[in-house]
């Protein structure tokens, strides 16, 4: 099978559109369509539905994608097989929730680097969603997320249980149950943050209905907003703590269920344990870094 021919494919189904993935690739865009029927041919199926809006992958086409994703990723893997020496160095990509990078990870990436300097370190920062969805597709080696995470392919090592705690500008009177937000703007981050989730789960079981929702892509942005008084949050007491102890912030802890939450970080089980991730584990695991 082409393999060039399966990195256009992926790019393609990436992007839904062949236009998009042949500016991707600096090709002409007859150079992709020849390519992708020339797959098609080969494979005797369709891979896309071709439509006004672009193009989708039929159901063999998800089967392929998934397929291609391992074949690449195994080629990737034997290079780095072959490569490991023992000695950590090399590309190690880790995601992490924003709030885990803000908080955890300052201390211990710099002892890490510090230690490993040949290791060529990269942060990723999504919401648990997306980190899990880039662990699963191999594009990082290992993710913070919330959890727990039960997916077959995935294995999760604890790492700390966080507090989550309501939070509102200092002027807000005390608060002794969920309902005193109802009327509120919640201030959050996109879908797939835990923490937005935890918050929505804990609305709707109590039959309520926030006033308004306003997505932030930042921890700064929504910390900023709730101290000027645009609404609320739920966030880890550990993000927050500095801001309640300099009078700017208060944060209100309420007792539920939802409340806490553990930090987990996951990996795929088929994925070579390089000795760049053995040794992050390692030092991670060590409380006295984390």
């Amino acid at each position: 099978m082409d393999l060039q021919a399966l990195k256009i494919f992926k790019i393609v189904a990436g992007k839904g559109s062949i236009s998009q993935a042949a500016r991707e690739l600096n090709y002409a865009q007859s150079n992709i369509s020849t390519k992708i029927q020339q797959l098609e041919s080969d494979l005797q199926t369709s891979l896309f539905y071709r439509h006004n809006r672009g193009i989708t992958l039929t159901a063999k086409g998800q089967m392929l994608l998934a397929y291609t994703e391992k074949i690449f990723h195994l080629i990737d893997e034997t290079t780095k097989v072959m490569k490991d020496d023992g000695i950590p160095k090399g590309p190690l990509c880790i995601g992490a929730m924003e709030t885990t990078a803000a908080v955890y990870l300052p201390k211990l990436l710099s002892k890490y680097h510090n230690d490993y300097p040949n290791v060529d370190l990269t942060l990723k920062t999504e919401t648990t969603e997306q980190n899990i969805q880039e662990a699963l597709q191999y594009n990082i080696d290992g993710a913070f997320v919330a959890g727990p995470i039960n997916h077959p392919e995935l294995i999760q090592k604890p790492v700390t249980e966080e507090k989550l705690v309501l939070i509102t500008d200092t002027m807000h009177s005390s608060m002794s149950s969920i309902r005193d937000i109802q009327t509120r703007t919640l201030l959050v981050f996109p879908n797939g943050c835990s923490y937005r989730m935890i918050l929505e789960q804990w609305l709707h079981k109590e039959g309520l209905i926030p006033n308004k929702t306003i997505e932030f892509d930042t921890i700064e942005a929504i910390i900023g907003c709730v101290c000027a008084g645009l609404g609320i949050s739920l966030l880890p007491i550990s993000v927050v703590e500095k801001y309640v102890q300099a009078g700017i912030l208060r944060c209100h802890s309420i007792e539920n269920t939802y409340t806490k939450v553990p930090t987990v970080f996951i990996y795929r089980k088929d994925r070579f344990m390089s000795t760049s991730l053995i040794k992050f584990i390692d030092m991670f695991s060590n409380k006295e870094n984390f």
